[in-house]
């Protein structure tokens, strides 16, 4: 449909732009990802991340983000693309949330970024579900169980059928 054709471009684009920007200057993304890597290494027990490595792992986030926004708005597996773009998206959610810590001065942008976030979450979960008018792996399942037993069904009854036969004939 047409409307896929251009809804999906348009849900991947901020997708793409980010992880772009994230794999080509993750300094600032360095900045704010470094109390979240802190508090999981801390509570983890592991030594903190060093700049070089948390850059080095914004650099592959950006990259993935990326990746995965061209394959959905490529329509290259975009249920899974868009799934993909859902966990990555979510740490940032968190990373960006307006409640704990936040200054009264910046809580305004917080609270913009976050609501960002939380909206291209919910575009990729719609873009995940939707299967195109073709029916699910679910219903495809169910399907493929139902017309077995019947066949199955048919064969029993055949077989009987060709029993009774035999013993008449007999």
């Amino acid at each position: 449909m047409i409307v896929r054709r251009i809804a999906r471009p348009l849900v991947a684009a901020p997708f793409i732009y980010s992880g772009v920007e994230a794999a080509l200057k993750p300094a600032g993304h360095v900045e704010v990802a470094r109390p979240l890597t802190d508090t999981i290494t801390e509570k983890a027990g592991i030594k903190p991340l060093t700049d070089t490595q948390l850059s080095l792992a914004v650099r592959g986030h950006g990259v993935a983000t990326a990746v995965l926004g061209a394959a959905m708005a490529l329509g290259v597996f975009p249920r899974t693309a868009s799934l993909g773009l859902v966990g990555l998206t979510a740490p940032l959610a968190v990373v960006s949330q307006p409640v704990v810590g936040v200054p009264k001065g910046e809580r305004g942008a917080k609270i913009a970024t976050f609501a960002q976030k939380l909206g291209l979450i919910g575009a990729a979960l719609i873009t995940a579900i939707d299967t195109e008018a073709k029916p699910g792996i679910t219903w495809r399942t169910a399907n493929a169980r139902t017309q077995h037993q019947q066949i199955a069904s048919v064969k029993r009854d055949a077989q009987a059928t060709i029993a009774a036969l035999k013993a008449e004939a007999a």
